[in-house]
Parts: structure tokens; C-alpha cells; sequence
């Protein structure tokens, strides 16, 4: 935008930040989707089967597990759902499917993707309980997860979450990308599956080497333990771990090796690249979620589905190195004891299972009572996909007084025990038993920071470098941290960036897209080098603008490697809108601006939601002079998206450019409203309030923006213009003796008292 503008884009804008799917009536494709093996360089993948003769006792426990039954081919012996001509009646939508058998397969007739009813054929299923899903081969490829499930608890059929979906057009559709098996859950199903998507041809070739989660899932590949095996047992060379490619030794008196074999299917997270089932980092593999807004409550609790790690993570269990195999079979998948035996392995029974502690009877009007158990206060639970109750693993203490404060979630309130009560009942018989003493908690932090409260940037810094609490809170104070001025925050972050934490280092990385070129140079080169490739590639991303000749030679050809690991890992993830918004930012960044339109526009092709990639496309346009494209797009964006005030900044900067200063003036000071800290938006309200001349208002304003940033000389010169230009001398000379009473320094203050009539 001009620089001759009167209303200049004063840090304007979302910074471009690196974010941690018509057919035939009748598909019948069962045969590409065979299982073709894969190999992995010297290791070489070879079946469970393989590890049935010498491990038959673990083999027998895996056998029909979960893990077993994750996916398989639609057949006699592995559909449960009823396929004998029913109907069904999606209450949602109004559409009645039809599910019947023809010649041994299984069809459905159902709303196709133009919104009219066609019949598939379903080719496998995809889990077992407490439900199953179908999916149906598409063309390129691809396999759709069809929206109505089995529940396998109930014996019949449902319609599968989300709900509110606008059509076969929407991302959410189950014949669109949103349901698409390949990219949204194939990974976690199979062993060794390489989703093999095209970029180009927006197609996928998707091998597995296992249809299920097979032993080298958690093992890694087996041939070379096989081959030491298999030698007569005085010839076998010492080897560490037996040859096995992962390390799960049940002595290891550390959890963070399991759990990281674990976390790329038990987390929310994206991924970098296929899944090798090698031992290393974690985020050389995966990005996991923080406790975002969306996907958790301010107090970490669960609110998405966001499966395990985040929530694991947050708990005294994993501070304290307990293994998920210390509560669940690692075979069978089944919880080692059932009730409160199972928390007693470590617990003292005399002090924990007791009514001392939990005040709760086993039995209430004569009929058993689940009060007592250790679950219903420490690991309360939500309902995902329609029917999978998922049980918190943060294992917290309940907090029904953070239920008062930031309004999350307690356990005795839950639907199960005493949601028939009000919260001070609740709060009341909490204290009788406990006291009224509380310790602090990062929840009460993150909501204030999430509210953008001024007074949550001391708090949030000191959260993002206690040491005592967990990573993943470290790093989400950090992401919260983003928006609050950087001249108070940079130092947490330039110390961040060493931390031993991949996690808290990449959150700090991500985190610093607004610093000016020359700051982010000197920062992120070192991180170039990082062991991890989360870290290193989230580095380069933010480097992709710099000047080559600003750079040392051995630093370039660094940063021209790891962008290109960057690059793979946003191809890798390029049939989701995200991922393609990357390539586009990354386009932009190097100078290649068509390019980087061409990417938002395929970004929003795959998903028109995804309001990021219109925002940028908003800029771009503004850049080749398309103000009105651009103004389109913010407006769009507002509409679907009302609660993000940097954009409807953006908006009513551009709209400034437009000299349309009505709508900037308010888009602005919706902006300012929302955004208490953000004195820069409520000052370009005032100038485009003063272009309406609307003086009182815009005075009003200007007052506003002083009082949030006092020492700011050029919020204190136009107020002081303003009062010259109408010769209110009393009101210029107030404002300069107030100003001087606040900074004595403030040269601007002393020369306007200077300058009026004695």
C-alpha cells in the first residue's frame, strides 16, 4: 500500500505465520487398494506374522486388539454393521441411506457428491468398537470415510460428527477432503503406509506394508532382529536391544522414549512426513498442538479431539516418568486392573481410596455409586465422533472455583454426577472438604491471554520460563505471547530459542514472524542448525525473505538445504488448505508473488474456510492494486470469522487507503476494542474519525491511544495539532505539562510549552 497514504498500514496485518478432500454410480476398486510392501533403506519391514513363533504369548494379546482391528478389508468375518436392506434416517440433513449386500459386498446408497442419492461400494471397515466406519474408493485414489458409523455398543446405526454441514461443496462433506482416509487418518490405521499424494495431479497412491497396526508399528522394522534370531543362539553378536530398530525396554527408567513412540498417532499434531517407526525426536516426525484455543479449555482440560499427548503431557504422572504401559497393556491395549486397582499400583490405598479423601459412598439409595472412583474426579471424560467416551489424561485435581473464574469444565459437575446442581453448591462442599486454599494454575494465565488482558504479559512470561511446569504450557505461554508488544516479550524469547525443549525452542521460533528481518536473521540463523527439524525448518520459513547477500556463505547454503526440508514438509501435507497456504507464504516470501496467489487460491479450493489463506490473498492483492478483491476478502473473512480484531484492523486500515473513512473508522475501533494493548489501532481510528472531522470523537480517541502508550511522541503531536489548529491553548498546554509530569524527557511536551504565549 502507498506510503503516501494517510492512514498508513502501521503494523498492519496477520503476519503470514507457518502453521505448528463426479463419480461413477457404482465404485467397485477393491483391488488397488492390495497391500503393497514397502521398504524402509537397509531395514526392511516383515509382517507380524513373522514375530508369531517366538513371541506368541504378546502376539496372542495383540491378536483382535484395537491395534489389530484398526483397518481391514470389508468382509463376512470383519463388517459389524446390520447390511440386510436397512434404512437409515439422518436426522441432520433429512437423507435416508440404504445399506444391503450384493453378491458377498457391501453397498451403500447414499447422498453423493453432488447431493443426489448414488450407491457405493464399501471396500473396508475402519475400527472396531465402539464404532465402526466404512470407507468407499473415489477417483485418484482416494478413500472417503463415509458419515454414518456403526455403534458397536448399541448395535445400530448413527451419523457420524460434524453435523452442521452445509453440502456436498463443504470441506466437511465425507465425499470432500475433510473425510478423505489418506490424509486425515490413514497413518495411524496402517503400518508403514506412504500416503504418496501428487501435488500435481492432486491424486494419491497410498501403500501400506500392514493394513493394521502391526508389531514393527511400535518396534520399527524387523528384518535385522530376525536375522539375529534366526543364528543359533551361541553365534548371535551382542546387540543393544536384540537388533531391534525402536528401543522399548520395559526397564528404561525414563518414559519419553515410549511415549514418543506413542504420540504420532495418539496426539494432535501434523505431520512432516511419512512415518519410518524409527527411534528419534519426536518433532523430527510430528508438530503436536499446543493447548490452543479451540482444541482445549484456558486449563488444558480437553475440548476437541485431541486424543492424548497434549493432555498426558500436562499431568504429575508424565513429570513423574510414568509410562502409558504402566497403566495399559502394551500388547492387548486393555487397562492392566480395572477400578481404583489400577491407580493403587502406586497410590496408597489407605490414603486415597477412602472416603477421608474422596468423600464418597460406594453405594447411594442402595444402588452402586461410581463417586468413589479415582476416574470420575482425576480423568473426566467428553463424547467424540457420537459415541467414544475419552477420559482426560491429564489426570488433574477438580477445580470447580476455576469453573466460577474462566469458566472451564469440573469434574463434579460433570453430566454423570452432579450436573443437577449449581456451582456454588458445588464450590460450598469443596471447601467443607478441602479447604479454601488453592494453588495458582497456568488456566487463570492462558484465559487472560487469551482475552488479550494487558496485565496476563508478566504472568505469561513468567509461565514460559518456570521450569517446574511442563513443556507444552511453556510453549503455549510463548504462543500466547505473540501478541503482546515485542519490546516487552523479546527477551523470553531470545532465551527460549536455547531451551532444551524441542517444543518450547519451535514455539519460540513460530513466534517471532513479526520481528523486522535484521532481528530475525541474527536470531534464526543458529537455529538453522538445530538437531531437531520442527525447529530448523520453522527457522527457515521465517528466513525465506531475508537477502542471500545478508547472509555468510555457510549460512546460505543452510538455509537453502533446510528450506528445502521445509518445502518437502509442506508438500508432504499439500492436499490440506494449510499446508498449501505455507507454499504460497513461502512464494511470497522469495519474491514470486503470482506464485503465492496462485497457492491461496488452491488452498481455498480445497478448503474455503480456511479464512488464513484469504487474508494473505488480501494482501497480495492490495500489493498488485486490486483494493476492491482485497477488501472483498476481509469482509468475507469478518463475516464467517467475527472474533478476529487484527484482521478487522487490516480491514479498516485498507479502507482508510479507499477513503472510505466511515467503515474504517469502525472497523478500526472494533479492532481497538478488542485488542486493549493495541494502542496503534485506537490512534488510526482517530486519524480517520479527524478525516470525517468528527473532532470530539476523534480527540477522544487520540486521548485513549496516550493513555495506553504515553511516551509515544507522534500520538502526542497530533493531539497537540489538534488543539493548536482550533486554538484550545488551555487543552495543548494541559497536555503538555501532563505528558512532562509523566516523562521529563519527552522532548516534544517541552518544546510545545515553549512555543505558547506566555
Amino acid at each position: 500500500m502507498s506510503e503516501k497514504t494517510t492512514l498508513k498500514w502501521h503494523g498492519a496485518g496477520l503476519i503470514a505465520a507457518v502453521i505448528c478432500l463426479l463419480a461413477p454410480l457404482l465404485y467397485l476398486m477393491r483391488d488397488s487398494y492390495a497391500i503393497k510392501p514397502v521398504v524402509a533403506g537397509e531395514l526392511e519391514f516383515t509382517g507380524s506374522e513373522s514375530c508369531k513363533s517366538c513371541h506368541r504369548a504378546v502376539y496372542d494379546k495383540w491378536h483382535n486388539s484395537h491395534h489389530d482391528l484398526a483397518m481391514d478389508v470389508a468382509a463376512e468375518e470383519t463388517v459389524l454393521g446390520d447390511f440386510s436392506d436397512v434404512t437409515f434416517t439422518d436426522s441432520y440433513s433429512g437423507a435416508t441411506s440404504r445399506f444391503f449386500r450384493n453378491g458377498g459386498k457391501f453397498f451403500v446408497e447414499t447422498e453423493g457428491v453432488e447431493g443426489t442419492p448414488v450407491t457405493y461400494e464399501i471396500t473396508h471397515t475402519f475400527g472396531v468398537y465402539p464404532l465402526q466406519q466404512y470407507l468407499i474408493p473415489f477417483p485418484g485414489g482416494r478413500l472417503q470415510c463415509l458419515n454414518i458409523g456403526w455403534n458397536s455398543r448399541e448395535n445400530r446405526w448413527y451419523r457420524l460428527p460434524p453435523y452442521e454441514v452445509e453440502g456436498p461443496d463443504d470441506w466437511l462433506h465425507w465425499t470432500r477432503g475433510g473425510q478423505t482416509w489418506n490424509g486425515m487418518c490413514a497413518e495411524c490405521h496402517s503400518t508403514r503406509l506412504e500416503k504418496g499424494y501428487d501435488m500435481a495431479t492432486e491424486t494419491y497412491d497410498t501403500r501400506w506394508f500392514e493394513i493394521h497396526v502391526g508389531c514393527e508399528a511400535c518396534h520399527g522394522p524387523g528384518s535385522r532382529h530376525i536375522s539375529w534370531a534366526e543364528r543359533p543362539e551361541m553365534a548371535r553378536p551382542k546387540a543393544v536391544n536384540y537388533d531391534l530398530a525402536v528401543q522399548l525396554d520395559a526397564t528404561d527408567p525414563g518414559n519419553r522414549r515410549q511415549i514418543a513412540v506413542c504420540a504420532p498417532c495418539h496426539s494432535r499434531r501434523y505431520q512432516l512426513g511419512d512415518n519410518l517407526h524409527r527411534e528419534g525426536e519426536l518433532l523430527d516426525t510430528i508438530v503436536p498442538s499446543l493447548l490452543s484455543e479451540g482444541l482445549y479449555y484456558p486449563d488444558g482440560q480437553i475440548y476437541e479431539e485431541v486424543y492424548v499427548y497434549g493432555s498426558y503431557t500436562q499431568s504429575k504422572m508424565y513429570q513423574h516418568g510414568v509410562r502409558c504401559s504402566d497403566c495399559h497393556d502394551s500388547h492387548s491395549l486393555q487397562r492392566h486392573h480395572e477400578g481404583n486397582e489400577l491407580c493403587l499400583q502406586c497410590h496408597r490405598a489407605q490414603t486415597y481410596d477412602t472416603p477421608t479423601h474422596h468423600f464418597h459412598k460406594r453405594e447411594h439409595n442402595g444402588e452402586p455409586s461410581e463417586g468413589h472412583l479415582c476416574v470420575k474426579c482425576h480423568m473426566p471424560g467428553r463424547i467424540y465422533m457420537g459415541a467414544d467416551y475419552r477420559p482426560d489424561h491429564s489426570l488433574r485435581i477438580p477445580r470447580p472455583d476455576l469453573s466460577e473464574k474462566i469458566g472451564v469444565p469440573n469434574s463434579c459437575s460433570a453430566a454423570a454426577c452432579h450436573a443437577d446442581k449449581s456451582l456454588d453448591w458445588v464450590n460450598e462442599h469443596y471447601v467443607k472438604w478441602y479447604g479454601s486454599a488453592r494453588k495458582p494454575h497456568y488456566g487463570e494465565v492462558f484465559a487472560r491471554g487469551r482475552n488479550q488482558i494487558p496485565e496476563a504479559v508478566e504472568e505469561l512470561m513468567n509461565t514460559a520460563e518456570d521450569g517446574l511446569l511442563p513443556p507444552i504450557v511453556r510453549a503455549t505461554a510463548l504462543s500466547l505471547l505473540s501478541t503482546y508488544p515485542h519490546e516487552i516479550t523479546s527477551d523470553v524469547f531470545i532465551r527460549a530459542l536455547e531451551d532444551g525443549e524441542a517444543l518450547i525452542r519451535h514455539s519460540a521460533v513460530r513466534n517471532l514472524a513479526h520481528l523486522d528481518i535484521e532481528s530475525r536473521r541474527k536470531l534464526l540463523e543458529p537455529k538453522l542448525y538445530d538437531d531437531v527439524k520442527a525447529v530448523r525448518i520453522e527457522a527457515a520459513a521465517l528466513l525465506a525473505d531475508v537477502d542471500p547477500e545478508s547472509i555468510r556463505p555457510e549460512h546460505r547454503q543452510a538455509l537453502a538445504r533446510v528450506l528445502e526440508e521445509y518445502r518437502d514438509a509442506m508438500v508432504y501435507n499439500s492436499d490440506f488448505a494449510p499446508q498449501r497456504y505455507n507454499l504460497g507464504n513461502l512464494a511470497a516470501a522469495t519474491g514470486k508473488p503470482d506464485d503465492a496467489i496462485r497457492l491461496y487460491r488452491e488452498a481455498l479450493l480445497i478448503d474455503d474456510r480456511f479464512y488464513q489463506a484469504k487474508i494473505n490473498l488480501a494482501f497480495l492483492l492490495n500489493q498488485n492494486g486490486d483494493n476492491p478483491g482485497a477488501a472483498e476478502l476481509f469482509s468475507q473473512v469478518l463475516a464467517e470469522n467475527p472474533d478476529l480484531p487484527e484482521v478487522a484492523y487490516s480491514f479498516g486500515l485498507l479502507l482508510a487507503e479507499m477513503e472510505q473513512y466511515e467503515q474504517s473508522a469502525f472497523w478500526l475501533g472494533e479492532a481497538a476494542d478488542r485488542m486493549p494493548h493495541h494502542s496503534r489501532a485506537r490512534y488510526n481510528q482517530a486519524l480517520a474519525l479527524l478525516k470525517l472531522q468528527q473532532w470530539e470523537n476523534g480527540e477522544k480517541a487520540l486521548l485513549q491511544a496516550l493513555d495506553q502508550e504515553p511516551g509515544n511522541q507522534e500520538y502526542f503531536t497530533t493531539l497537540a495539532n489538534l488543539y493548536l489548529n482550533f486554538g484550545l491553548i488551555d487543552r495543548a498546554e494541559l497536555l503538555g505539562r501532563r505528558t512532562l509530569a509523566i516523562d521529563p524527557s519527552h522532548n516534544r511536551a517541552r518544546e510545545l510549552l515553549e512555543s505558547l504565549p506566555k
